[in-house]
């Protein structure tokens, strides 16, 4: 059974950093992702690696501000830079069926909170 396991959420005024983190219970070569969930809205793909780390994608809202990146094959990071209050969400970790887009995921993580105040 794949698990998922996210890391690193927390509180943080805007401008600030956070970085969260994905442990793996297997080892996967293939595309990973992070998404977000607001109150109200649907779940959103915000990034995504493909295994090896050469190749990554982001959702124009967070392009140049996070930054998607592996330690290994079964950890997973999202450094979050320059965030905004609209950043505020449940944060996912999710494994891939295919390269993005679409970001349409296998396994989910069970998510954790950030929350960014003005």
């Amino acid at each position: 059974q794949v698990q998922l396991v996210e890391s690193g959420g927390g509180s943080v005024q805007a401008g600030g950093s956070l970085r969260l983190s994905c442990t793996v219970s297997v080892v996967w070569y293939g595309y990973m992702a992070w998404f977000r969930q607001a109150p109200g809205k649907e779940r959103e793909g915000v990034a995504a690696i493909r295994g090896g780390g050469d190749t990554a994608y982001y959702a124009d809202s967070v392009k140049g501000r996070f930054t998607i990146s592996q330690l290994s094959a079964r950890t997973l990071y999202l450094r979050m830079d320059s965030l905004k209050p609209e950043d505020t969400a449940m944060y996912y970790c999710a494994i891939l069926a295919g390269r993005p887009p679409p970001y349409e995921a296998r396994y989910w993580g069970q998510g954790t909170q950030v929350t960014v105040s003005s």
